[in-house]
């Protein structure tokens, strides 16, 4: 069974939506993006403790501040080089970007390859199933360009200038 949960956002944003299997949090995305979509199927609005920590958690990052601790989550479906892309993803610090060719060239040097490809890359950041709290917002094209987002461009722009960012 999936277990859904709405988040009302502050203005400026669209509402999000919290996906679980019960245990631990599979997915935030923001609702009326092409990544609401991947909540099909049978689903109960249910209030769980996942979803209590993933409000907390939400609460202190719209109120501008990296919140210090993490709700339980789980990536499904995760290959070995989305792992790799996840891995560095989530390392990406509150108010910092990377660009989509810094994690290719990252990728690369862990590998011991010369080069990777940063479609490759942007393949996989696109794949997220959790925004926000992995944060793929904060990785952009080259020279600072703003790419797709599957929140939304609008909701991209609208975290970057939460966490600081001049866009």
């Amino acid at each position: 069974m999936l277990y859904i949960q709405h988040y009302a956002t502050p203005p400026g944003f669209d509402d999000l939506l919290m996906a679980s299997d019960g245990e631990v949090l599979t997915g935030l995305s923001f609702c009326g993006s092409r990544d609401e979509s991947r909540f099909i199927g049978q689903k109960e609005e249910k209030d769980l403790p996942v979803f209590q920590a993933t409000v907390r958690w939400l609460d202190i990052y719209f109120s501008g501040r990296q919140p210090d601790f993490t709700p339980a989550y789980r990536l499904d479906g995760l290959t070995p080089f989305r792992r790799e892309v996840f891995g560095i993803m989530e390392r990406i610090p509150f108010g910092q970007l990377m660009t989509y060719g810094a994690l290719a060239h990252l990728i690369a040097g862990h590998r011991g390859q010369g080069r990777m490809s940063a479609q490759a890359v942007g393949g996989a950041v696109g794949w997220n199933p959790i925004c926000i709290i992995v944060p793929c917002h904060r990785v952009i094209g080259a020279n600072g360009n703003l790419t797709g987002y599957g929140g939304g461009l609008r909701n991209k722009i609208a975290l970057l200038r939460l966490e600081g960012i001049a866009v």
